[in-house]
């Protein structure tokens, strides 16, 4: 049997037709194979389901692919489960298996793709298809103790608009523990914080005097049902959605879904509005990645230094909300292109802003180096190494800072990127401060970039007529700040929204967590958090 495990993320590249002949040779006529806009699709027949966790198997490991993540549909007669992966410089693969709506379970992959976890249990308790062999199922996006098992409200049948009457809290509900040795403590943390943090999230800490020997994340709390509201409304109604759920982030989610109601209409967007927003991805990414230095900063009782970044990201608000009269990039992203044009003076002060946002970082990343009290509370703590990253599949500057070099303006470029140079910054120690060197060495690459895009900026129009009136379905993607994000849709020949799925680097993010906080002490808990900056809004969509 070929050799494939040098395909890995950062070792050689392979090519789709390279792949297609190695699926040829290890699946044969077992796996139907579709050649389909810069990627492909892997169809398994119905009577294949055993087959799914070997291909996966072979993709995420054998051949290196990154998983993307996984999208349910319900048909009229039939259920479609996508699971998307990517191969780095070569384009996307999407294994697709359809199965009678009688059909109630799948394989699950969580036995080799441990990256699969959360995706099987939020399918599980919003369409009720079990994976069999998956070790804990139910009590995730719908809490046991306020939903009751079967409702499965991402199922046609499910009327979005009727309230649940029958939801009463379930007094007897008691969280499962693991950890059973002699003066083991379980600390329940949140969902309601006093101050710091603005969203409503748990943590179950089991602990052994001092080390958190078990931390189990709770999200869901606020759990809106974006996608199933966005059935049945058009792509612009949708879009509002899209770009609204996570505000830190909101243009780059609404970038992801403008693109893939472009690759449906098969239009190709004027090359100006590409570059600007580049531009404006770019600024969003600066931005928050100041948040996310003040965040850090305040976890370890830097108070001044905290106060530093926060000011650097409020002067950062203040310069996007002059340069398009909103602070965090709303109403910008259509399909087609941008609502707008800017004008040569905008540039230029934000230029002038962006510059300054820069030296301010820099001056605090020189004082922050220098400081031995805050480097002890982050090097060395809240470790995730290589190996558990991969097998994890973290994203964004939390991979990044794991040695996992992936980031999809460079495995695959869209909106131009390809266009301009830049570095992915990347470390290999995987602790708080590899993961803040990231994020100030990301920012820098932020403000180059925007330099960039104003120096090659071309004049032409900013956006084409695109009215999406025929039926398909398409993917979109983009390197969020925080990571990797999916936005996948489904449209019919109206233009109504079928389906509209989310995959956000948070919800890939947060599987991962536990790994950073088990076995360091408890008061190292807020400032491991901090450093990951994961988002609950992100997952409660």
């Amino acid at each position: 049997m070929a050799d494939y495990s040098s395909h890995i993320a950062g070792g050689s590249a392979a090519s789709l037709i390279d792949l297609t002949t190695a699926l040829e040779e290890r699946f044969g006529n077992r796996v139907a194979q579709v050649t389909e806009d810069g990627g492909i699709v892997l169809a398994l027949a119905p009577s294949e389901p055993a087959t799914l966790p070997e291909l996966c198997r072979f993709l995420f490991w054998d051949y290196g692919c990154l998983f993307g993540g996984i999208t349910a549909e319900e048909q009229p007669s039939r259920w479609q489960v996508h699971y998307a992966f990517l191969l780095p410089a070569s384009g996307w693969i999407d294994v697709t298996i359809s199965l009678p709506l009688e059909t109630t379970a799948l394989p699950s992959l969580v036995g080799d793709v441990h990256a699969a976890d959360w995706h099987e249990r939020e399918i599980e308790d919003l369409f009720g298809i079990h994976f069999e062999n998956h070790p804990r199922l139910g009590d995730f996006v719908l809490h046991d103790q306020i939903w009751r098992e079967g409702i499965d409200p991402m199922r046609k049948r499910f009327a979005a608009d009727h309230p649940q009457l029958e939801r009463k809290v379930d007094l007897e509900w008691q969280p499962l523990l693991v950890v059973g040795d002699p003066g083991s403590f379980a600390m329940p943390v949140g969902p309601v914080y006093e101050g710091g943090i603005g969203e409503s999230l748990h943590f179950l800490l089991e602990t052994v005097g001092e080390d958190v020997i078990r931390a189990v994340p709770r999200l869901f709390y606020k759990y809106r049902a974006v996608e199933k509201i966005a059935e049945g409304k058009s792509v612009l109604d949708a879009l509002l959605l899209a770009e609204r759920f996570a505000a830190t982030s909101a243009f780059a989610h609404s970038l992801a879904f403008c693109q893939a109601a472009e690759r449906i209409a098969g239009i190709k967007v004027p090359p100006r509005a590409q570059a600007l927003r580049v531009l404006l991805a770019e600024l969003e990414r600066l931005r928050h990645h100041a948040g996310a230095i003040a965040a850090i900063c305040e976890s370890t009782a830097l108070a001044v230094s905290a106060a530093q970044a926060a000011m650097i990201e409020e002067k950062l608000l203040r310069a996007t909300c002059a340069f398009t009269d909103h602070r965090y990039l709303f109403g910008l992203n259509t399909p087609g292109g941008l609502c707008r044009d800017f004008e040569p003076e905008k540039c230029k002060a934000l230029l002038l802003a962006v510059d300054n946002a820069d030296g301010d970082l820099q001056v605090l990343e020189n004082r922050l180096r220098y400081s031995s009290s805050f480097l002890d509370r982050l090097e060395e703590v809240g470790v995730v190494n290589g190996e558990s990253a991969r097998d994890l599949n973290l994203v964004g500057p939390i991979g990044r800072a794991s040695a996992q070099q992936c980031d999809l303006r460079r495995a695959c470029p869209y909106s131009g990127y390809e266009q301009y140079a830049f570095e992915v910054p990347c470390e290999t120690e995987g602790d708080g401060y590899a993961r803040l060197r990231v994020l100030f060495a990301e920012a820098v690459q932020s403000k180059k970039l925007i330099h960039r895009v104003v120096e090659k900026l071309e004049q032409g129009p900013v956006r084409v007529a695109c009215d999406v009136q025929r039926p398909g379905a398409a993917m979109g993607w983009v390197e969020a700040p925080r990571g990797a994000a999916l936005h996948w849709l489904r449209v019919n020949e109206k233009g109504v929204v079928e389906r509209y799925r989310a995959i956000t680097p948070s919800f890939n993010n947060w599987l991962g967590f536990h790994m950073a906080a088990e076995n360091f002490a408890f008061q190292d808990f807020p400032i491991i958090l901090a450093t990951f900056g994961l988002s609950a809004t992100e997952c409660d969509r």
